[in-house]
Protein backbone atom coordinates (compact mmCIF):
# COMPACT_ATOMS: atom_id res chain seq x y z
CA UNK A 1 0.00 0.00 0.00
CA UNK A 2 1.36 3.39 -0.92
CA UNK A 3 0.65 6.52 1.01
CA UNK A 4 -1.01 9.38 -0.76
CA UNK A 5 0.99 12.59 -0.83
CA UNK A 6 -0.09 15.21 1.67
CA UNK A 7 -2.18 17.97 0.18
CA UNK A 8 -0.62 21.32 0.71
CA UNK A 9 -2.09 24.73 0.32
CA UNK A 10 0.01 27.64 -0.78
CA UNK A 11 -1.26 30.57 1.27
CA UNK A 12 0.01 33.99 0.33
CA UNK A 13 2.49 35.36 2.86
CA UNK A 14 1.51 38.92 3.82
CA UNK A 15 4.02 41.74 3.57
CA UNK A 16 5.32 43.09 6.87
CA UNK A 17 2.99 46.13 6.78
CA UNK A 18 0.02 44.14 5.45
CA UNK A 19 -1.59 44.06 2.05
CA UNK A 20 -2.70 47.09 0.05
CA UNK A 21 -5.61 47.52 -2.35
CA UNK A 22 -3.20 47.06 -5.26
CA UNK A 23 -2.20 43.68 -3.79
CA UNK A 24 -5.86 42.68 -3.41
CA UNK A 25 -6.53 43.44 -7.05
CA UNK A 26 -3.42 41.73 -8.44
CA UNK A 27 -2.71 38.68 -6.26
CA UNK A 28 -3.39 35.57 -8.36
CA UNK A 29 -5.73 32.84 -7.19
CA UNK A 30 -7.67 34.67 -4.48
CA UNK A 31 -11.16 33.27 -3.88
CA UNK A 32 -14.09 35.35 -5.14
CA UNK A 33 -15.32 38.10 -2.82
CA UNK A 34 -12.04 38.40 -0.90
CA UNK A 35 -12.00 41.63 1.12
CA UNK A 36 -9.19 43.75 2.53
CA UNK A 37 -9.66 44.90 6.13
CA UNK A 38 -6.81 46.69 7.90
CA UNK A 39 -4.29 45.22 5.48
CA UNK A 40 -5.49 41.64 6.02
CA UNK A 41 -7.21 39.44 3.45
CA UNK A 42 -10.66 38.24 4.55
CA UNK A 43 -12.16 35.23 2.79
CA UNK A 44 -15.93 34.82 2.60
CA UNK A 45 -17.69 31.59 3.52
CA UNK A 46 -20.57 30.17 1.46
CA UNK A 47 -23.72 32.22 2.00
CA UNK A 48 -27.17 31.22 3.25
CA UNK A 49 -30.21 31.35 0.99
CA UNK A 50 -31.50 34.26 3.10
CA UNK A 51 -28.44 36.31 2.14
CA UNK A 52 -28.96 35.74 -1.56
CA UNK A 53 -32.71 36.38 -1.74
CA UNK A 54 -32.56 39.50 0.43
CA UNK A 55 -29.83 40.97 -1.77
CA UNK A 56 -31.93 40.18 -4.87
CA UNK A 57 -35.04 41.79 -3.31
CA UNK A 58 -33.21 44.95 -2.23
CA UNK A 59 -31.38 45.22 -5.57
CA UNK A 60 -34.69 45.04 -7.48
CA UNK A 61 -36.32 47.64 -5.21
CA UNK A 62 -33.38 50.02 -5.37
CA UNK A 63 -33.03 49.71 -9.14
CA UNK A 64 -36.77 50.30 -9.58
CA UNK A 65 -36.64 53.59 -7.67
CA UNK A 66 -33.10 54.87 -8.36
CA UNK A 67 -32.81 58.21 -10.16
CA UNK A 68 -30.74 58.33 -13.38
CA UNK A 69 -27.68 59.83 -11.67
CA UNK A 70 -26.99 56.69 -9.59
CA UNK A 71 -26.43 53.01 -10.22
CA UNK A 72 -26.96 50.02 -7.94
CA UNK A 73 -24.27 47.33 -7.80
CA UNK A 74 -23.87 44.12 -5.83
CA UNK A 75 -20.67 42.70 -4.34
CA UNK A 76 -18.19 45.21 -5.77
CA UNK A 77 -15.03 46.28 -3.95
CA UNK A 78 -15.12 49.77 -2.45
CA UNK A 79 -11.74 51.32 -1.77
CA UNK A 80 -11.91 53.20 1.53
CA UNK A 81 -8.19 53.82 1.78
CA UNK A 82 -4.95 52.06 0.85
CA UNK A 83 -5.43 49.23 3.40
CA UNK A 84 -9.23 48.82 3.41
CA UNK A 85 -11.31 47.58 0.51
CA UNK A 86 -14.44 45.78 1.72
CA UNK A 87 -17.11 44.45 -0.58
CA UNK A 88 -20.56 45.66 0.49
CA UNK A 89 -23.39 43.35 -0.47
CA UNK A 90 -24.98 46.32 -2.26
CA UNK A 91 -23.62 49.75 -3.17
CA UNK A 92 -25.38 52.75 -4.66
CA UNK A 93 -22.81 54.73 -6.64
CA UNK A 94 -22.73 57.87 -8.76
CA UNK A 95 -23.33 56.97 -12.42
CA UNK A 96 -20.18 58.93 -13.34
CA UNK A 97 -18.14 56.48 -11.26
CA UNK A 98 -18.77 53.73 -13.78
CA UNK A 99 -15.83 53.23 -16.11
CA UNK A 100 -15.81 50.12 -18.22
CA UNK A 101 -17.32 46.67 -17.78
CA UNK A 102 -13.81 45.64 -16.67
CA UNK A 103 -14.01 47.87 -13.58
CA UNK A 104 -13.28 46.06 -10.30
CA UNK A 105 -13.73 48.76 -7.63
CA UNK A 106 -15.31 52.04 -6.68
CA UNK A 107 -13.89 54.83 -4.55
CA UNK A 108 -15.68 55.58 -1.25
CA UNK A 109 -16.40 59.13 -2.45
CA UNK A 110 -18.57 57.68 -5.23
CA UNK A 111 -20.75 55.58 -2.88
CA UNK A 112 -23.91 57.10 -1.34
CA UNK A 113 -25.23 53.87 0.26
CA UNK A 114 -23.53 50.69 1.47
CA UNK A 115 -25.66 47.69 2.48
CA UNK A 116 -24.53 44.68 4.49
CA UNK A 117 -26.70 41.58 4.92
CA UNK A 118 -25.43 39.88 8.08
CA UNK A 119 -24.06 36.35 7.72
CA UNK A 120 -23.01 34.02 10.55
CA UNK A 121 -19.34 34.18 9.57
CA UNK A 122 -19.26 37.97 9.26
CA UNK A 123 -21.46 39.23 12.11
CA UNK A 124 -18.74 41.26 13.81
CA UNK A 125 -17.43 42.73 10.56
CA UNK A 126 -20.95 43.60 9.31
CA UNK A 127 -22.18 45.08 12.59
CA UNK A 128 -19.05 46.80 13.86
CA UNK A 129 -15.95 46.92 11.68
CA UNK A 130 -17.44 47.82 8.31
CA UNK A 131 -19.92 50.49 9.52
CA UNK A 132 -17.14 52.32 11.36
CA UNK A 133 -14.91 52.20 8.31
CA UNK A 134 -17.71 53.24 5.92
CA UNK A 135 -18.53 56.21 8.18
CA UNK A 136 -14.88 57.28 8.47
CA UNK A 137 -14.63 57.13 4.67
CA UNK A 138 -17.64 59.47 4.36
CA UNK A 139 -20.27 57.09 2.95
CA UNK A 140 -23.45 58.96 3.87
CA UNK A 141 -25.90 56.06 4.22
CA UNK A 142 -25.58 52.54 5.59
CA UNK A 143 -28.12 49.74 5.95
CA UNK A 144 -27.63 46.66 8.13
CA UNK A 145 -29.99 43.80 7.26
CA UNK A 146 -30.58 40.88 9.60
CA UNK A 147 -32.84 37.83 9.69
CA UNK A 148 -35.33 38.06 12.56
CA UNK A 149 -38.24 36.23 14.11
CA UNK A 150 -39.70 32.80 13.58
CA UNK A 151 -40.65 33.72 10.02
CA UNK A 152 -37.00 34.61 9.25
CA UNK A 153 -37.91 37.90 7.57
CA UNK A 154 -35.42 40.68 6.92
CA UNK A 155 -35.19 43.62 9.29
CA UNK A 156 -33.42 46.68 7.90
CA UNK A 157 -31.65 49.11 10.23
CA UNK A 158 -31.11 52.42 8.42
CA UNK A 159 -28.26 54.75 9.38
CA UNK A 160 -27.21 58.21 8.22
CA UNK A 161 -23.78 59.76 8.64
CA UNK A 162 -23.36 62.40 11.34
CA UNK A 163 -20.54 64.28 9.64
CA UNK A 164 -19.30 66.08 12.76
CA UNK A 165 -18.55 62.79 14.54
CA UNK A 166 -17.96 60.71 11.39
CA UNK A 167 -20.23 58.02 12.80
CA UNK A 168 -23.65 56.65 11.88
CA UNK A 169 -26.88 57.59 13.63
CA UNK A 170 -29.79 55.14 13.53
CA UNK A 171 -32.77 56.76 11.78
CA UNK A 172 -35.13 53.79 11.64
CA UNK A 173 -35.72 50.06 11.87
CA UNK A 174 -37.97 48.60 9.18
CA UNK A 175 -39.76 45.25 9.42
CA UNK A 176 -42.50 45.12 6.80
CA UNK A 177 -41.92 48.00 4.40
CA UNK A 178 -38.80 50.05 3.72
CA UNK A 179 -40.03 53.53 2.80
CA UNK A 180 -37.42 56.30 2.74
CA UNK A 181 -36.60 59.59 1.04
CA UNK A 182 -32.81 59.33 1.53
CA UNK A 183 -30.60 58.81 -0.44
CA UNK A 184 -33.59 58.94 -2.86
CA UNK A 185 -37.26 57.93 -2.73
CA UNK A 186 -37.34 54.21 -1.88
CA UNK A 187 -40.32 51.93 -1.28
CA UNK A 188 -39.59 48.20 -0.86
CA UNK A 189 -42.02 45.60 0.48
CA UNK A 190 -39.82 43.52 2.81
CA UNK A 191 -42.52 40.86 3.14
CA UNK A 192 -42.01 40.18 -0.57
CA UNK A 193 -39.06 37.99 0.43
CA UNK A 194 -41.57 35.11 0.76
CA UNK A 195 -42.16 35.19 -3.00
CA UNK A 196 -38.50 34.91 -4.03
Amino acid sequence: MTAEPLRTTSWPVPPQDGYTVDDLLTLPGLPPHTELIDGSLVFVSPQRDFHSIVIDMLMAGLRRTAPPEVRVRREMTVQLDERNAPEPDISVVRAEALGSRQQTRFQAADVSLAVEVVSPDSESRDRDTKPHKYARAGIKNFWLVEMAGADEHPVVQVYELAEVTQSYALVGIFHERLKLSVPFDIDIDLADVDHL
